[in-house]
């Protein structure tokens, strides 16, 4: 009892620091889903043109894994996060040319950079908190982080669809019976209302990055992976574990889905003819499904439930789901799109450690793979716009009308979350046992 009183003892801290981090992060990215209808409006977007903005925040996990990993193994987690922040800050300033100029590619370099310093953010913390404790409740650890994230995901989400999507309705009537020059002076002054914030945003994140530097965090190591009978390393490369290739598709196609569920479900609601002032609460909707999830992934791992088998009813309640969108209508159709939070929750944090087991001093390089994935959010959050533009076209060449077919098309391109939640099950059946020893 006292071991493990003390062990508490020693961790709490630093999983309080980490949680810290995992609230940041969240905010950050939880905003995407006012930023998109923000963008679309100011900038005369098309649906597949405004989810670049999900793209240039998830695409930087690519491009920015690896050198993470590289950079943290330098300069130390501590240091490591600490640059993470800076740059978060950095990306966050950049808003301000961006909103003066009114130009697209420029928010989303704002926004890249800021992923940028993300991803230096999640390739220290998520190994740290997967390895700071037992593996085997793991998926608990990580499940305190998702309530923090998401909780600040859900604040982020309300504060920046007030400041960004309060009376856009209005405005948007309004655009459409004024002159060129008035156009652009409305557009230029909703461009400006992001300026304030972003400001105050990137005082925080200096301030934060410059605090992190003194945070007590103890070093940790995964342990090490089995040794053959002489001695030696019996795993040699990082592709003589396929558990580990099949958990970074596992993980590609979760971020997918969940962003989608995140980040398209305002601007679903705006084309189902919600008003904005109701559908901007939504991403709220599906960040609290997520938390509350979360909560009883605490209370239940691993004591009640196994890792592999919160996975299993993940991805069955993301099918169901799925099913329930495709064939409902209206603010029904809205809920279940928040529902997948709920078939979300437990699946990031229970990849993680059956991913990682095993892996030993391969584990720093997996943890950036898996990094990596997260630019699932990236490519499939645009892919549904894609369908969603395609699908609208083809209807309305049909004879249907604009407002119909906008909802029509939204809603059923949705079956793109089918095959993410088909191969999560598979991985959670079978996937992560492949290649390991019994």
């Amino acid at each position: 009892m006292s071991n493990f009183s003390n062990q508490s003892k020693n961790t709490f801290i630093p999983i309080a620091i980490i949680a810290g981090l995992f609230f940041i992060f969240g905010f950050v990215t939880w905003i995407n889903g006012a930023l998109i209808p923000f963008m679309k409006t100011i900038n005369e977007l098309t649906d597949a043109q405004s989810y670049l903005v999900a793209s240039a925040s998830y695409i930087s996990f690519v491009v920015m894994a690896l050198p993470a990993s590289y950079v943290i193994n330098k300069i130390g987690y501590r240091k490591g996060m600490s640059l993470g922040l800076i740059v978060m800050a950095i990306g966050a300033l950049i808003f301000i040319p961006a909103a003066n100029a009114r130009t697209y590619w420029l928010f989303l370099v704002a926004i890249f950079i800021q992923g940028m310093g993300m991803t230096l953010l999640q390739t220290a913390s998520n190994p740290y908190i997967t390895i700071l404790g037992p593996i085997e409740s793991a998926a608990k650890r990580i499940a305190i982080m998702g309530i923090a994230n998401k909780v600040a995901g859900a604040l982020g989400s309300l504060i920046f669809a007030g400041l960004l999507l309060t009376g856009i309705d209005e405005v948007k009537e309004k655009l459409k019976t004024v002159s060129v020059e008035e156009k652009n002076t409305m557009l230029d002054g909703m461009a400006d209302s992001v300026i304030t914030p972003y400001i105050v945003m990137a005082i925080v994140l200096i301030i934060l990055g410059l605090l992190i530097r003194k945070a007590p965090l103890p070093h940790v190591e995964a342990e090490p992976i089995e040794e053959s009978k002489d001695g030696e390393t019996a795993k040699t490369s990082i592709f003589q574990f396929p558990h580990l290739w099949l958990g970074v598709l596992a993980l590609f196609l979760y971020v997918g889905a969940e962003v989608i569920a995140g980040d398209t479900i305002i601007a679903y609601g705006i084309s189902l003819g919600i008003p904005t002032a109701d559908a901007k609460f939504f991403t709220m909707f599906t960040l609290m499904a997520m938390v509350a999830t979360y909560a009883l992934g605490v209370v239940l791992i691993p004591k009640y439930l196994k890792q592999d088998l919160a996975l299993k009813i993940s991805a069955v309640l993301g099918i169901v789901f799925t099913t329930c969108i495709i064939f409902t209508s209206g603010f029904t159709s809205v809920l279940f799109v928040a529902a997948l939070g709920i078939a979300n929750a437990l699946v990031w944090p229970a990849i993680w450690p059956l991913t990682l087991k095993g892996l030993g001093k391969f584990t720093k390089t997996a943890s950036a793979l898996l990094i990596m994935a997260i630019s699932g959010g990236a490519i499939l959050t645009p892919l549904y716009g894609r369908l969603v533009d395609s699908k609208k076209a083809q209807l309305i060449a049909d004879g249907v009308a604009e407002v119909t077919a906008s909802a029509d098309a939204s809603t059923s391109s949705y079956w793109i979350l089918f095959p993410c939640y088909i191969f999560i099950l598979y991985y959670a059946i079978a996937g992560h046992k492949v290649g390991l020893k019994k």
